[in-house]
């Protein structure tokens, strides 16, 4: 298998690679085997219809890569068409494949295939882990919208629980499942799963129109935006909405693309991105970077925050491979950039 160097580093020898060689050419070298435990995974979603969908693996140093580790370790096989995201559950990751409906599940640690989830799947969003379930939201920006439960063990079909509006992102909070039915920047509501039951305990109606609802520490939260200002907003993991910590984004418009690490916000306006301790009672006033513009619905496509970094990709309108940026959380700087598969929409650490 080829690796690409991103980075020299002095001690090469401490990573988690087995090599066995250098090649002639000194970008590249081979090895015989990999250990994926310790690293970033890219989700690569392909362009529509086209069945290109890719994985792309990065060392935890940011030292070395490798392209399309699916078809690397499954004797090149096709992924599939449309890669929303990446989830974990034990020694497993599972990987939603959207036009291909279907959910492929393989081991995190090889990326070998050891089983596929096609049972009430169509047109897969988005997927979390609670209680020994795996929940899947099902969503043809149509008349199909539900989540539907798999046993975590054998991924046998347990429920579908229908969906009032959008089923998009699910997350898991405090035991709970939450799901964001909100679609490209409209909807305001929240459905509340139990899953001691997989029933709706409730449905919550936030203040404005969600851009994007994420989890952390037991808590959801979700950024809206009007034309002038944004919001961000808390909800307990019993679904309750608590107003007091509420967060005016005065000044700045549409925000999205809400993370969270180390007690501070991350979001992104545009192509600007900003952060902000999560105890600020003020806004920031400037961003912490700039990243490349990608027009509308597409600039920041993909935007990770981890280990103290930002993963920002330009897909450049899905005509070629992607650009990933890697900026410090901190201060803003780029650390590198590196070319990824087509159509780059997130980052997930593989620990």
């Amino acid at each position: 298998m080829k690796i690409t160097r991103l980075l020299t580093l002095f001690f090469a020898f401490a990573l988690l690679f087995n090599i066995s060689c250098l090649s002639d050419n000194d970008n590249e070298m081979i090895t015989p085997e990999i250990s994926y435990g310790n690293g970033y995974f890219i989700s690569n979603e392909g362009k529509f219809n086209d069945k290109n969908a890719s994985v792309t693996f990065v060392t935890r140093n940011l030292a070395y890569k490798q392209e399309n580790i699916y078809a690397a370790n499954n004797n090149n096989a096709v992924l599939g068409d449309v890669l929303q995201m990446i989830a974990f559950s034990g020694n497993n990751a599972f990987l939603v494949m959207n036009n291909s409906n279907k959910i492929v599940v393989v081991n995190r640690n090889n990326f070998k295939k050891v089983g596929e989830i096609t049972d009430q799947i169509f047109q897969p969003r988005s997927m979390t882990v609670a209680n020994g379930n795996l929940y899947v939201t099902n969503y043809d920006f149509n008349t199909n919208k539900y989540v539907t439960v798999y046993k975590a063990s054998d991924f046998s079909f347990v429920k579908k629980i229908e969906m009032n509006g959008p089923a998009e992102k699910i997350v898991e909070a405090g035991g709970n499942v939450f799901v964001q039915n909100a679609s490209g920047g409209y909807g305001n509501k929240i459905t509340y799963i139990n899953t001691g039951t997989n029933t709706i305990q409730s449905e919550i109606t936030m203040p404005g129109d969600i851009n994007r609802m994420i989890s952390y520490d037991s808590n959801v939260y979700t950024i809206t935006g009007t034309a002038t200002d944004s919001y961000i907003y808390k909800v307990s993991s019993t679904g309750v909405l608590i107003p007091a910590d509420t967060k005016v984004l005065t000044g700045i418009p549409n925000a999205t693309n809400l993370q969270i690490e180390n007690g501070y916000f991350y979001f992104s306006s545009g192509n600007k991105v900003y952060s902000m301790k999560m105890n600020s009672p003020t806004a920031p006033t400037s961003p912490l970077l700039t990243a490349a513009d990608g027009g509308p619905y597409l600039t920041l496509y993909g935007f990770s925050v981890i280990d103290g970094r930002i993963f920002a990709s330009d897909i450049k309108g899905f005509t070629q491979d992607s650009e990933i940026t890697v900026y410090s959380a901190m201060d803003g700087s780029k650390i590198i950039s590196f070319p990824a598969g087509r159509g780059s929409n997130g980052t997930f650490l593989n620990q």
